[in-house]
């Protein structure tokens, strides 16, 4: 069984939302035990990070980045880079934003450079964007053209759970994409 950690931070709900979509998209994969875990848990205890075989981060975009908490997160991780004990496990990344763009790529790259640091593998979105097929704009996977990782964009303001059905959609099939790739590095691992 492989273990993986959704590790996000979510202030008003909506990265909370999509991580619980990501978590639903990993359930159809056999051989995949996966957990939601909060970044501002997991930055006072990161030792216990070792014992996942996969990461899938996501945090809200603030100002062109990850929020402080998740920055926190990130940066309590420093023993385990030193001896390097994240080396060769799977990673991807999500983020939210209540615009179009928001800088998400920003984010994303964050998290990429995070993982490359800690000799990370990168899982990157290869869904295709379904608006080119005739699928209508907000019902669409990966509308936002997103092949780095998985964004989202969430109203300013709005309800947590508030997101346009093709967003998510795009969650769970980004969910379920990580799991299945997890499960095949896992059998040539």
């Amino acid at each position: 069984m492989s273990k993986l950690a959704i590790v996000y931070h979510s202030a008003h709900g909506h990265t909370e939302y999509i991580a619980r979509q990501v978590l639903i998209g990993t359930r159809g994969v056999e051989g995949v035990e996966a957990h939601l875990v909060k970044a501002e848990d997991i930055a006072r205890t990161p030792d216990a990070l070792v014992e996942y075989d996969g990461f899938i981060l996501g945090s809200p975009t603030y100002l062109g980045g990850v929020s402080g908490p998740f920055k926190t997160f990130m940066d309590a991780t420093g023993r385990l880079w030193r001896t390097q004990a994240l080396k060769g496990k799977l990673a991807a990344g999500f983020t939210v934003s209540s615009l179009p763009s928001g800088d998400k790529q920003s984010t994303l790259l964050s998290m990429f450079v995070f993982c490359m640091q800690h000799g990370m593998l990168w899982v990157g979105n290869p869904i295709l964007p379904e608006q080119h097929s005739g699928v209508p704009y907000d019902e669409a996977a990966n509308r936002l053209g997103s092949w780095s990782g998985l964004m989202a964009q969430a109203g300013h303001s709005a309800p947590a759970d508030s997101f346009v059905p093709g967003d998510v959609k795009t969650a769970r099939m980004f969910g379920r994409h990580f799991a299945e790739s997890l499960t095949r590095v896992m059998v040539t691992a």
